[in-house]
């Protein structure tokens, strides 16, 4: 092997150091959870500790959480589901606020906030309700877009239809597309407000599958680009007192390529509020409430059932796939390793305060 000469050496070493540093660095996973009153909380799993509390302003208790790809801002549902204020995740100041309602005119946007992957838009479906002296009046829904950009005054840009009963919304990987969960799956265009397509979940028309049942308040599907929701449906193929009168599944939308997977995995004997996909093994999804569950979306096979000492609402995962994240309903964020459930750790709210119904999204930051 030909040797480097001593002049040579120096300027060889200087140059890796110099790519060195140019190598763009590794970046953190961080949870971004909320709790009552009205704080957002940036947890590092890691450490197993909250790193940062930011007070959110305003009244009411925070829900949904909705952070663009450069996870700089995260936009959080507040003042009892009538505001969206936008916080800074490094020094903590608001820089969007959005309020919905005026005295004459109540408008709630009820889980459903999205943003765009670039950061520059933010989608709210909304109810409005005109307050009369002695009457109210119930308006049309829809969804009002905002220039992230307009500060802490903004109001909507525009607005396009939308049905009722929206509960999840998420940026697809196409430009100006956005998914939206509620009896059904819309596929808008958000430029043109057209409805592009729709995909059937309660009016699939299966043969021997009745309505679907779905509880879909918690968006977690950064990791595996896919919107998970469980399920539960009756079968009407079978009498009412059989075991499989009653049936659990899960519903995946895979955001990148715009389809929809519904596969049924057990017959129904426990309740399941939130789901994850795996971002490793994107045919393996976690589900909990009481249980953390874990199934195979492809062959609709159970794979493992743990109990949990308390309930959790909402649930996430690692990049690496390796943990899980359980959090919501109450006072903590519980860790549990993806493959064995054992518990690995958990971390406590400040003050006891509990999560309620609160999203628990991952960024990189």
């Amino acid at each position: 092997m030909r040797m480097l000469s001593i002049k040579k050496a120096p300027m060889v070493i200087v140059a890796l150091c110099c790519a060195a540093v140019s190598l763009p660095a590794l970046a953190a996973e961080y949870l971004l959870t909320v709790t009552r009153p009205n704080n957002l909380h940036i947890v590092d799993p890691a450490k197993r500790a909250i790193v940062r509390t930011i007070n959110l302003p305003g009244d009411g208790i925070p829900g949904a959480i909705a952070v663009p790809k450069d996870a700089k801002t995260a936009y959080v549902l507040t003042n009892r589901m009538e505001s969206v204020v936008g916080v800074d995740l490094d020094s903590g100041k608001p820089v969007f606020r959005a309020d919905f309602s005026t005295p004459q005119r109540r408008v709630k946007g009820f889980f459903a906030v999205a943003v765009s992957e670039d950061g520059k838009e933010l989608y709210v479906h909304q109810a409005p309700v005109q307050l009369g002296r002695s009457e109210y009046k119930v308006e049309d829904t829809y969804i009002a877009v905002f220039d992230t950009a307009d500060g802490m005054t903004a109001k909507p840009r525009r607005t396009f239809p939308a049905p009722r009963r929206i509960s999840l919304m998420a940026a697809t990987g196409k430009p100006d597309h956005l998914i939206a969960l509620g009896w059904d799956m819309y596929l808008f265009n958000t430029k043109t407000g057209k409805l592009e397509q729709t995909f059937p979940v309660r009016h699939w028309n299966r043969p021997g599958i009745g309505e679907p049942d779905v509880l879909a308040m918690w968006g977690t599907f950064e990791q595996a680009r896919a919107l998970s929701t469980p399920y539960f449906v009756a079968k009407t193929d079978v009498p009412p007192d059989s075991p499989e009168a009653f049936k659990a599944g899960i519903a995946v939308f895979d955001l990148d390529s715009e389809t929809l997977k519904v596969k049924e995995f057990e017959n129904a004997t426990t309740a399941m509020f939130s789901s994850v996909v795996s971002p490793v093994a994107r045919n393996e999804a976690f589900l909990v409430m009481n249980q953390l569950t874990k199934v195979d979306t492809d062959t609709g096979k159970l794979l493992k059932r743990k109990d949990l000492e308390q309930t959790f609402y909402a649930i996430n995962i690692s990049g690496d796939g390796k943990e899980i994240y359980v959090g919501g309903a109450l006072d903590k964020i519980a860790i549990y390793d993806a493959d064995s459930f054992e518990k690995k750790g958990e971390i406590q709210m400040p003050g006891g305060a509990d999560q309620s119904i609160g999203w628990m999204r991952v960024v990189k930051r």
